[in-house]
């Protein structure tokens, strides 16, 4: 089996809500269980498809989730020869994913964009501001994104 074929399994079991397509949904799933690797690769599968304005803001996740796949190894394996230089390609991957998503804020697709830019971007300055020595990054409190469904405003629109 593939790994789009894979995916595409994994998308088709977990279904969708009906607000967010399944890919985008199973992405959170993945990160908030320390998955990050997965993350990235579920909604890789969504990006590949896009072909609206969402294109930058799913690339933006997705170099997050990759910015978190090096913290992580970093973490395990810190004296590792190429894991145990993981910090500084983090720190690049989580501002490149912040520079796409902060377009699309404060909210979208029922995320905080503008809280998860904010704790990114102290993620990775506390990592810079360490000389690339300290990793917080830890498997006992991994870092959680919620996805919030859209609510009705007085009128009865719907606002992300």
């Amino acid at each position: 089996m593939t790994k789009r074929e894979r995916i595409g399994n994994q998308i088709l079991i977990r279904g969708s809500s009906g607000d967010f397509p399944a890919a985008y949904q199973l992405f959170f799933s993945h990160f908030n269980s320390g998955e990050y690797y997965e993350a990235h690769d579920v909604l890789e599968h969504l990006w590949l498809e896009c072909n609206d304005s969402n294109l930058l803001f799913y690339q933006g996740l997705i170099q997050i989730a990759g910015g978190f796949v090096h913290l992580r190894r970093q973490f395990l394996r810190p004296n590792h020869p190429k894991d145990g230089r993981k910090l500084n390609p983090a720190c690049r991957l989580l501002d490149l994913g912040v520079f796409k998503i902060r377009e699309f804020g404060p909210r979208h697709m029922g995320l905080d964009v503008k809280g998860l830019c904010v704790f990114c971007e102290t993620l990775a300055r506390d990592i810079e501001n360490s000389g690339f020595q300290t990793n917080p990054w830890n498997p006992e409190a991994l870092p959680q994104i919620r996805l919030s469904l859209p609510q009705p405003d007085s009128g009865g629109a719907r606002q992300e």
